[in-house]
This record gives structure tokens, C-alpha cells and sequence, in this order.
């Protein structure tokens, strides 16, 4: 029963929300069963609580941390493991008062456990569960760092095929430290850190690829300009990678005579009977953090990264028509990053304007204006498009570029934008129209949207940033918020409507 507790926290988190204050006795009573195999179910609900019921779980830290913490010392390897994935999941969210009063026996008991098992998925599950700590504790993980980082720094070295996923696991750690601890307390490991990540391409795994651009997005973030110097043989790495085709035609093989043929389950179409499509879908991984890791390039190293604006650029571009939406959605968190170089080059790294006023001339460069130009675009497009993860990081996108560079920068998309920002708060755009079938049962304010949120805020923006000239655009906009501001809906769309209104 506690298992599917957790099942259940994943598909309908939106109720199971709004009801904690009932199921959580339950979860806090199992962790502590006589039965080990209860415990670890009730370590897997919580995990998954963790997750998917953020932020209201978060009101219950004083609670779950102490249950962890005593989990973490189960006599059975299973539960501790699983209190590491609870760890992990709970803290990633967590202010640094929430976990100050645990924080040094937590990280001396991780470490503890790091040093004293051998067994690799409890190692693995202790580093992220580290990570996690270090990023909810932040600046107070600094006095810790020295000696995680030295755990870390065994691990990165470790070569043979079946410890490469521990190794990632370390890397990504020092990446999360570094997000935690800041520029200034993380110097003295950066450099380590770089080289074993750049090591970690030369390896045959993308499993260590996908570790080293997740670590090289992440101290890019954190070291800002002092990563520039290793722009020169990043950058081009990951343009071919984010370039490379992750699916090919071969020839189909003869298909008789095979008594399994119709279980067959791989990535592949045969539509001509001759050729078929075989997709690589490690290398969908991979390209996606790749453009997550130009992205945050773009977007830190401010003008040391304009010499690769062109080839970024087209390389996105190609790679926002790719028929994945992970790799759609990675690009579309990317592209608003690309006119941060040319506003750090030109314009001192932030632009001054007026809300509404498009008559005078535009204080945007002509790099600028060309930039901002292509993006928005770009961004345009994908609002139209199927996916819904895609269509709310281009909202964001939009926002964030017309926020930045201000009403010159809208006027170049002006119509497009709003039209599709109204196709997408009345139901009528691509995204939404897989949902009609739900409309004849009834079910059509049960569902909250978490998408919809990015296009509300982006519609806030065009208030901000267009002024009185968004006035004539009410009429039609309103009556669409409004209707997510119904008492039948859930209470996050009447929390976004009326943050969209205010």
C-alpha cells in the first residue's frame, strides 16, 4: 500500500498536494515498521513525495530530515540506499535553515558511509544524496567542501568501465559544491574538476559525456568569466556534438523466418520495406546536455563568447527543428542565452529603457538587434509548437529577451507573439489540441497546466514592457485569464491567474 502511495505521488501529485496533512502520518508511521521491506517502501513514498509534491512538502522538513537521518543507520543496505534517494529528492528544494540543524551530522554520516561501503549503488546514491546537501546548504556547505572534495577527487579517478557511472557521480557533485559554495570558496577545484570532466570525454561512454556537460553548464554558471579560456576547445566540441545525427537509415534485414520478430521493440520504422530508421538514443542524452552546457557558456562568459555567436547559432537553430522534444526543449532554454554576449560586448552587460515607448530610437547595437532578432524568431516558432515543455521554455525565452532588451526588441515579433500567446490561453494552439477528447467527460478543469504558467508570466511581461499599448490587446486577453481564475479549477491555475492580473 505504501508503494503505490508513491506511485500514485508521481501521476497525480496536483490532489495529493492538496491532502499531505492526511497521508503524511502514514508514510512517518511505516518508515519506523519492524519490516525492512516497509521501511523501504516507505523510503521510496517519501522519495517520491520528495519529488513530485514540491512545495508543500517542504512545510515537513523537521519531520522527514530526523526520519532520514535515523534510516541512513538501518541495519538493511536496501533502506539505506533508498534514504539517500530521499535525501537527494527532499533537499534539492531546501533553504539552508531548513537543513542547518542536521546539516554536520548529515555530511559526516554521508561521508561515513561513503568511506565504509564497498557496495557501488549505495556509493553512487550517497554522492548524489552529498550533492543534494550541498545544494540546499549553500554557503554554510563551505566549510565541508575540503573534505568532500578530497572523497570526490578518489572517485574521479576511477577508470575501469564498471565504476564510470560512480565517477560521473562525483563530478556532478563537485558541480553541484560549486553551485553551492560559490566562485571564490570553489576556485582551489576547479581546475581538477575541468580535467576530469574533459577526461571523461576521451572515454567510450556517454554516460561521461552527459556527466561532463552537466558539468561544464555548471561552472560555467558558477566561474563565469575565469572559464572563458577554455572556450576555444569547448565550444567546437559541442557544436559537433549538438550537430550529429542521432538517427540513420540502413538497409532493413530479411525479416522471415524470426519466431520473436513481433516482440521487437527497438527504435525503428520500416515504412518502404526496404530501409529502416534506427535511432540512437544515448546520443539524444548527450546532445541535450551538450546545448544545456553552450547555453549556460553563452550566458556566463559574457563577451569572450561572441567569436562563437555564428556557429552556436546556426547549429541551434538546425538542432530546434529536430523531431525530439527533449532536444526542442534543451534549445529552446538556450537560444535567449545567445543575445547575453552581444549585450555584455555592447552595451556593458544591461540595457536601459522606457515601458512602452517604441517611437524613440532603439538604444539596441546592430549585433544586438540582429541577435535578438533571429531568436525571437526562433522562439515564435516554437510557441506553435506540439509539445508542451517546448511551448513554455519558448515563453520564457521570449519573456526573458523582451525584459531584457525592451520594447524595441517585441516590436520585431509583436503580432506573431501575441497571437500565439492568445491561441495558447484559449486551448486553440498545436499543443493543446491532443486534450479535446477529455472536454465530453467533463474533465477539462481538473488538469492543471504546468505550462501555462510560463505563458501567463509572459503575458504579465508584454504589460510591462508594452505599457499603454498593450491596453487595446484586454479585451481579448482577459475574458482567457479570467477563465482560469474559475472556482472549479485547481488552485494553482486561480494562483496564476491572478499573479498574471496583479
Amino acid at each position: 500500500g505504501i508503494a503505490c502511495l508513491g506511485v500514485i505521488a508521481e501521476g497525480c501529485a496536483e490532489p495529493l498536494r492538496e491532502n499531505l496533512a492526511q497521508v503524511m502520518p502514514h508514510v512517518f508511521k511505516t518508515a519506523g515498521d519492524a519490516d525492512a521491506r516497509v521501511r523501504e517502501c516507505a523510503c521510496f513514498a517519501l522519495g517520491q513525495i520528495s519529488e513530485h509534491c514540491q512545495p508543500e512538502v517542504l512545510g515537513y522538513s523537521s519531520q522527514i530530515l530526523p526520519i532520514v537521518f535515523a534510516l541512513l543507520d538501518d541495519s538493511n543496505i536496501a533502506v539505506q540506499a533508498t534514504s539517500c534517494y530521499v535525501l537527494e529528492m527532499f533537499c534539492e528544494r531546501l533553504e539552508p535553515e531548513g537543513v542547518r540543524p542536521l546539516l554536520d551530522p548529515l555530511v559526516r554520516k554521508l561521508a561515513g558511509m561513503l568511506e565504509a561501503t564497498s557496495k557501488r549503488s549505495v556509493q553512487e546514491m550517497t554522492v548524489a544524496a552529498l550533492a543534494a546537501t550541498a545544494v540546499a546548504a549553500e554557503e554554510e556547505f563551505a566549510p565541508y567542501v575540503v573534505g568532500v572534495a578530497s572523497l570526490m577527487s578518489k572517485l574521479m579517478e576511477l577508470k575501469e568501465e564498471k565504476t564510470y557511472s560512480l565517477r560521473g557521480r562525483a563530478l556532478e557533485c563537485m558541480g553541484h559544491i560549486a553551485i553551492a559554495v560559490g566562485k571564490d570558496n570553489f576556485r582551489p577545484y576547479f581546475g581538477p574538476t575541468m580535467q576530469c570532466a574533459c577526461e571523461g570525454l576521451t572515454f567510450d561512454s556517454t554516460d561521461l559525456h552527459e556527466f561532463a556537460y552537466a558539468a561544464f553548464a555548471n561552472l560555467a554558471k558558477v566561474m563565469g568569466d575565469e572559464f572563458a579560456p577554455v572556450l576555444g576547445e569547448l565550444v567546437p566540441h559541442l557544436v559537433t556534438v549538438i550537430g550529429q545525427d542521432e538517427g540513420q537509415f540502413e538497409q532493413a534485414e530479411d525479416e522471415q523466418g524470426g519466431p520473436f520478430n513481433a516482440l521487437d521493440d527497438s527504435d525503428e520504422e520500416d515504412e518502404g520495406g526496404n530501409l529502416v530508421m534506427h535511432i540512437r538514443t544515448a546520443l539524444l542524452e548527450t546532445k541535450k546536455g551538450a546545448i544545456t552546457a553552450v547555453g549556460e557558456m553563452a550566458a556566463h562568459t559574457g563577451a569572450a563568447f561572441v567569436p562563437y555567436m555564428g556557429e552556436v547559432m546556426t547549429v541551434l537553430l538546425k538542432a530546434a527543428d529536430n523531431w525530439h522534444p527533449l532536444v526542442k526543449t534543451e534549445v529552446a532554454d538556450a537560444l535567449s542565452s545567445l543575445v547575453l554576449p552581444c549585450v555584455a560586448q555592447d552595451h556593458g552587460g544591461e540595457l536601459s529603457w522606457e515601458k512602452g515607448d517604441i517611437a524613440g530610437q532603439s538604444t539596441l547595437s546592430a549585433n544586438t538587434t540582429q541577435a535578438v532578432n533571429v531568436v525571437l524568431k526562433a522562439l515564435v516558432t516554437m510557441m506553435k509548437d506540439e509539445t508542451e515543455d517546448v511551448v513554455g521554455k519558448a515563453c520564457e525565452g521570449v519573456q526573458s529577451i523582451i525584459e531584457l532588451c525592451g520594447p524595441h526588441s517585441l516590436a520585431l515579433v509583436a503580432n506573431d507573439c501575441l497571437e500565439n500567446t492568445y491561441s495558447l490561453l484559449a486551448k486553440e494552439a498545436p499543443c493543446q489540441q491532443l486534450e479535446d477528447y477529455g472536454e465530453e467527460f467533463g474533465d477539462d478543469d481538473d488538469d492543471h497546466d504546468a505550462f501555462m504558467t510560463s505563458v501567463c508570466d509572459l503575458v504579465g511581461s508584454f504589460g510591462r514592457v508594452m505599457g499603454q499599448h498593450f491596453v487595446q490587446y484586454l479585451p481579448k486577453f482577459l475574458p482567457a485569464i479570467c477563465a482560469y481564475a474559475k472556482s472549479s479549477r485547481p488552485s494553482s491555475d486561480r494562483s496564476m491567474a491572478i499573479g498574471c492580473l496583479g
